[in-house]
């Protein structure tokens, strides 16, 4: 009877959140991130809007202040990111080896790369499909007008099995044209090589925006012929950084709904008696850190590093940028879109 009270009385207490504040422990990956003093990013070798370098070796992009946001977090300095880039075949080797420490590359999270690959997905940072791009000028408006037209594709992505279930599903009889690198697969179809480009809606208005001569000669075809939740992974393996990892990012998707901004952090830090808008910031009583093995301004200098999801996604692939995306589905929960984190409490 002694036992059974005891397990009853300390569900109880495990219930009441009085067990919640126990302290996270570092695992192998956090320990080494902390002593290299260096958070090493897995990033696209070229993605304009997503992970690209500039001419003086500058990263930029939606994929990058992800990373810049978790180095914030657990080192304290966004800046303290090496990034690593790589082609889509080398990408999860390089994460099971040990070569980075985050892959931050417009990946889709799949069962089969989540379940077989040694890895687990942090979150959902791009909601996106697969489609088409063709020259205007072949007066193609659906992408089941392309029977039996060769498609520029680049292997070891999903992009390259969809390809092959839709051209069957629909008994389109596309000719694949598989390259191992985005540029030689997008260099392909702007040469004339193929009548068509197809990889995620965002890769196409990307390459469109930054690659083509004339941006307006090419037409996204309306048609999105699969589902591709892009977003970061870590090693498995290490339970306290796989959690800061995702919490990093539902920090930046909750600074979003409390209208916490780069620019107002600091005073809303400061004034702000919303219990929420304290919890996150670091400015209560609550200390949210202490679990995660970090100290409780962790998110604070997340959002102060990148800004919120908003404004990652605005500045990068918004409306106002070369590339031009609506938010869409990667809006708010409360404004109709598919992003919703759970609450940082």
């Amino acid at each position: 009877m002694i036992h059974k009270l005891s397990r009853f009385a300390l569900a109880a207490v495990a219930g009441a959140g009085l067990l919640a504040a126990a302290p996270a422990f570092a695992g192998k990956d956090l320990d080494a991130i902390k002593s290299r003093g260096t958070l090493v990013c897995g990033v696209n070798t070229g993605l304009a809007g997503f992970s690209a370098a500039d001419s003086q070796g500058k990263w930029s992009g939606l994929d990058v202040d992800y990373c810049r946001a978790l180095a914030a977090a657990i080192l304290g300095d966004a800046n303290k990111v090496r990034y690593s880039p790589l082609t889509a075949q080398q990408r999860f080797t390089a994460l099971q080896s040990g070569e980075i420490d985050v892959l931050s590359r417009n990946t889709t999270w799949t069962l089969t790369r989540d379940a077989s690959l040694g890895m687990h997905f942090v979150g959902v940072t791009f909601y996106d499909g697969q489609g088409f791009m063709v020259p205007k000028s072949l007066k193609v408006t659906s992408a089941k007008q392309l029977k039996g037209a060769t498609i520029c594709v680049q292997s070891g992505t999903t992009t390259e099995l969809n390809l092959t279930d839709y051209s069957r599903a629909n008994n389109l009889q596309m000719k694949p044209v598989v390259f191992e690198k985005l540029e030689a697969a997008t260099g392909a179809y702007f040469s004339g090589r193929c009548q068509a480009y197809t990889t995620d809606a965002s890769g196409l208005a990307s390459t469109r925006g930054k690659e083509a001569a004339k941006p307006d000669d090419h037409v996204i075809l309306p048609e999105l012929i699969s589902k591709e939740p892009l977003g970061p992974s870590v090693r498995r393996g290490d339970d306290e950084f796989f959690a800061i990892a995702k919490w990093t990012l539902n920090a930046l998707l909750e600074a979003e709904e409390y209208g916490i901004t780069q620019a107002n952090a600091d005073a809303m830090k400061k004034d702000s008696k919303n219990p929420g808008v304290m919890r996150l910031l670091g400015s209560g009583t609550e200390d949210t850190g202490k679990v995660l093995g970090l100290d409780k301004e962790w998110a604070y200098r997340a959002i102060k590093a990148v800004g919120n999801y908003g404004e990652i996604f605005e500045r990068h692939v918004g409306e106002k940028t070369a590339i031009g995306l609506p938010r869409g589905t990667n809006n708010l929960w409360t404004n109709g879109g598919l992003m919703y984190a759970p609450p940082v409490r």
